[in-house]
């Protein structure tokens, strides 16, 4: 028997064991949605933790969504009441930001290898860009002037450390994200005479972080890092974004972050906070920490089967709507995101079997050699921490198996 993850505080069953998503019977929502697979998003939830989180952090500093984390409309109209603003990766995520009601100006605009239509549709919105080398910038200078308009610039930078025990390191060394820390005040003084609204500097060193006290530090360094910027530049960057990192808890023996702790230690970095930086704002942006515990995988079973001795639970879902729980998003080595069976939720385990999906490869694969109570063919299991890098995070038409559905509640 191997473990699976943590179950997000605040899932509960009603009388007959059948787990409650916002207060609704999943067995209700997969048949109000028609059928499974289905992500379900709980809505209170999603207020509940930017509300946690805005508790936390000092009252000077904005909270993002990096919308790249769960883009389903319905969510993004949500979220976009919830939140400061939204950071976008795509030309495709600009046009749903912008479709959610977010304002244009509350909008920013990150990653590698942007084309000039994106460029000129962000110039045209009055988004902020975050560039990521001197050739974008000279490209968005271009496509501002032949349009007319005065471009909202930021400056992404590379910097010359990234976050300890990150999932994902975005800074340090050679990285294909933003302009290393040394070559960043030329980039802006270029900025600043091409008569650019220059809107400061976006620095993000890792993600899927849970460890604080080493997100804190980051954060320490980063705010150090863009006052030595900030003076060499001989400015006062208006917004400096300090970039998420803050993780959540997807396998055994993870332990959520302690925002609080974040926060204190953060306010502390801002109260001693070089006088380059006085004026300047702050931001956090966050994407799988504010909607991953709000989303559950729903799945039905439609084999039970025996091999070798061997207990296989067949679904119709699987790694073409959750890559990562499938532990192909990322992982090195495949553990159990949170799992459990939805009609007997809370029940007591009955039995060790496998939970696979419906793709013809034996990457396909919800739950190793996991406990769960006597499963039938039928019943419902319900992946966990499904609010984040599901849905469009995984390969949809592989086996021409289609989308699952989706529903915000």
């Amino acid at each position: 028997m191997k473990p699976h993850g943590p179950i997000p505080p605040g899932y509960a069953a009603d009388e007959s064991g059948m787990l409650l998503i916002a207060g609704h019977r999943a067995d209700a929502l997969a048949d109000t949605a028609g059928d499974t697979p289905l992500f379900v998003y709980d809505s209170a939830m999603l207020a509940a933790r930017a509300g946690e989180w805005r508790a936390a952090m000092p009252d000077a500093v904005q909270l993002h969504y990096a919308m790249k984390a769960n883009p389903f409309a319905p969510l993004l109209a949500f979220m976009a009441g919830v939140v400061d603003g939204f950071d976008v990766a795509s030309g495709g995520e600009l046009a749903a930001a912008l479709a959610s009601g977010m304002a244009a100006g509350h909008i920013s605009f990150a990653g590698p290898g942007k084309r000039d239509r994106e460029l000129e549709a962000a110039v045209s919105a009055g988004a902020t860009l975050n560039l990521e080398s001197a050739g974008e910038a000279e490209r968005a200078l271009a496509i501002a002037a032949r349009l007319g308009r005065t471009p909202r610039l930021a400056v992404r930078v590379n910097p010359d450390f990234d976050l300890k025990g990150s999932g994902m390191k975005m800074g340090g060394g050679a990285k294909p994200f933003g302009v290393d820390a040394e070559a960043v005040p030329a980039l802006v003084r270029r900025l600043l005479d091409a008569g650019a609204d220059w809107q400061g500097f976006h620095i993000f060193a890792g993600s899927q972080a849970l460890d604080g006290a080493a997100i804190a530090e980051t954060q320490t360094q980063t705010v150090a890092l863009a006052a030595r910027l900030a003076d060499e530049i001989g400015a006062t960057p208006p917004l400096v974004n300090l970039g998420g990192g803050m993780g959540v808890p997807y396998f055994p023996g993870d332990a959520a972050v302690d925002a609080k702790a974040v926060g204190d230690a953060l306010a502390a970095t801002l109260e001693a906070r070089d006088a380059a930086l006085a004026d300047s704002r702050f931001a956090m942006e966050l994407g799988r920490w504010l909607v991953a515990e709000a989303g559950v995988y729903l799945t039905r079973i439609v084999d039970r089967k025996q091999s070798h001795g061997e207990t296989f639970l067949v679904t119709d879902g699987g790694l073409h709507h959750q890559l990562a729980a499938s532990g192909n998003f990322g992982t090195v080595i495949r553990r159990n995101y949170p799992i459990a069976l939805a009609n007997r939720f809370g029940a007591e385990p009955a039995e060790t079997v496998s939970v696979v999906g419906c793709l013809c490869t034996p990457l396909d694969r919800l739950g190793d050699q996991v406990a769960l109570p006597r499963a039938a063919v039928g019943d419902l299991v319900a992946i966990f921490q499904a609010g984040a890098y599901g849905a469009t995070a995984s390969p949809a038409a592989f086996l021409g198996q289609g989308p699952a559905r989706e529903m915000l509640v």
